[in-house]
């Protein structure tokens, strides 16, 4: 037995809705399985499970024997303490599991739950349980008709939302600042999300704005590097990079050290807040904050709340969004077209900080939000209006992992999920549904054949 045939095992089972026994002699209901995880930690993730305690939502490991928690040295790994069941085949521990909080973990072992199954073809063993219990997702005969219209609707409820958070964080007088972190926390994606926060905060943006009105560009462009990363931690004398002999000395490196030097600088994140597991290079954190510099430089004149509502005014009324991506990207100049971090060159060049790609997600998750809400509080509502139209006509953006396991789950394609409205549908039912075990609620699992 292998762990991944136990992976395969476990989403067979809790597809099923099988009632599970823990090694204490509990019994837990699957509500919802989890997704599986990209990124550091347990095996699945925001899972929702029924115990005699009640529900509890959070992660789920998987281990062919109950020892390797300990043997892996997930009893100390902070990124394991979220797991609230541990999925094994044999439970093999003299003890049970415990997680770094001194807490107790449930153990199910499935070769007792299921000592019928053939350890060697589990996939075989389960066949008959696959097809005689219900399945509360969408199947392939339900009407598309039907589907579009839950995920057109569930998308605008996930719009709604978003300029419901941005309308109460815009205190009086200070709307470019909600606007900025919301910029900010778009540029940490999910790994990076509360260091990009953090540092919104530690750094605020009239913090930035204050630099002298006649600053030139180029110097302007300094301050702005040196102080977001400065503060962020990422300097390369905060981080020890040692930089190769032909970039000792670099003119551009020493005039934003000196100019971190004499900014008085204010207390720094620590560089371990950052996340760069199964981070791209061209995505790590140093470049974004060098995007958001150049955006700072982009909207200096006008600001960067009458800036963006100037650009998405002047979208024209069809593609627009190919107006409101280009807003957003920076091409990479100078040294950054040659690096990808400090000391850390490209053999080929790196042609963009913030690519359009991104560009598009911050429109979608930012940009349309953020000035609805602003346009609603100012009375614009031609503005508000136009950014809804926006939104609606905007097409796909590039799928995440969320977004790949529901069109999984809920076996449905590119063709039916053709625009950014459907596939935040998609993110709002995960969030909303999902992830909460209200899987009864979901008005997909309703849907008749065609």
């Amino acid at each position: 037995m292998h762990e991944r045939q136990i992976t395969e095992l476990w989403q067979q089972l809790n597809q099923a809705g099988t009632v599970l026994t823990t090694e204490d002699n509990e019994p837990v209901t699957i509500i919802y399985p989890g997704r599986v995880n990209p990124n550091r930690g347990a095996d699945f993730c925001d899972a929702v499970i029924a115990t005699s305690s009640g529900v509890v939502k959070g992660d789920i490991e998987v281990h062919v024997n109950s020892a390797d928690w300990r043997a892996h040295g997930h009893h100390h790994n902070p990124d394991y303490d979220r797991v609230v069941l541990h999925v094994v085949w044999q439970h093999t521990a003299v003890t049970g599991t415990w997680g770094i909080s001194i807490r107790h973990i449930p153990t199910v072992a499935l070769d007792k739950c299921f000592p019928k199954l053939s350890p060697q073809y589990p996939r075989d063993s389960l066949e008959h349980t696959r097809h005689t219990c219900p399945m509360m997702c969408v199947n392939g005969d339900v009407s598309s008709g039907n589907i579009v219209h839950i995920l057109d609707s569930a998308g605008d409820e996930r719009f709604a939302f978003k300029c419901q958070q941005f309308h109460h964080g815009m205190i009086p007088g200070e709307a470019s600042q909600c606007l900025y972190q919301g910029l900010m926390a778009a540029l940490g994606y999910s790994q990076n999300q509360l260091p990009f926060a953090e540092l919104a905060r530690r750094l605020p943006l009239p913090v930035l704005e204050s630099a002298p009105r006649g600053l030139p560009d180029a110097e302007y462009l300094i301050r702005q590097q040196s102080l977001l990363l400065g503060t962020a931690g990422l300097l390369p004398s905060q981080r020890r990079v040692k930089l190769p002999d032909a970039e000792t000395g670099s003119d551009y490196i020493d005039k934003i050290e000196k100019q971190w030097a004499a900014s008085h600088p204010a207390s720094t994140l620590p560089p371990i807040v950052w996340d760069l597991f199964r981070v791209r290079p061209g995505n790590f954190p140093v470049r974004r904050l060098l995007a958001m510099s150049h955006l700072l430089l982009r909207y200096r004149v006008a600001g960067l709340v009458t800036g963006i509502a100037q650009l998405i005014n002047g979208a024209p009324p069809q593609e627009g969004y190919h107006t409101l991506a280009t807003g957003l990207t920076v091409i990479a100049t100078g040294y950054w077209s040659r690096h990808l971090d400090f000391g850390m060159s490209s053999r080929q060049a790196s042609t963009s900080l913030l690519g359009t790609s991104r560009a598009a997600d911050m429109v979608v998750n930012v940009l349309l939000p953020f000035t609805f809400a602003w346009g609603q509080l100012n009375a614009d509502m031609a503005l508000a209006e136009k950014c809804r139209t926006l939104y609606r006509q905007h097409p796909r953006l590039t799928a995440n992992s969320i977004e790949k396991h529901m069109m999984g789950q809920l076996r449905l394609n590119k063709r039916v999920v053709n625009s950014a409205r459907r596939q935040q549908g998609l993110l709002h039912i995960y969030k909303t549904l999902c992830t909460q075990g209200k899987c009864g609620a979901c008005r997909l699992a309703t849907l008749k054949p065609a």
